[in-house]
């Protein structure tokens, strides 16, 4: 009994890691792809700012719910 209970410890220590370097990662590769996107300035900067804002705000959003999934 003893060792299936370690193996199980061990089963849910491996997934916990898998699961913080997918976490890692994709934070990792969301801070890359902000590079990569080129910026947007529209000539009305009150458009400018509202859509400036809109995008922040979505990329906030996505980011915490990729950084929350679950395996």
């Amino acid at each position: 009994m003893a060792t299936e209970s370690n193996f199980h410890k061990g089963k849910d220590a491996v997934r916990e890691d898998f699961s913080d370097y997918v976490a890692h990662l994709q934070f990792h590769m969301t801070l890359q792809a902000r590079n990569l996107v080129p910026s947007f300035k529209p000539t009305n900067p009150t458009i400018a700012d509202s859509r400036e804002q809109l995008l922040q705000e979505t990329q906030a959003t996505l980011e915490k719910q990729i950084s929350r999934q679950m395996l």
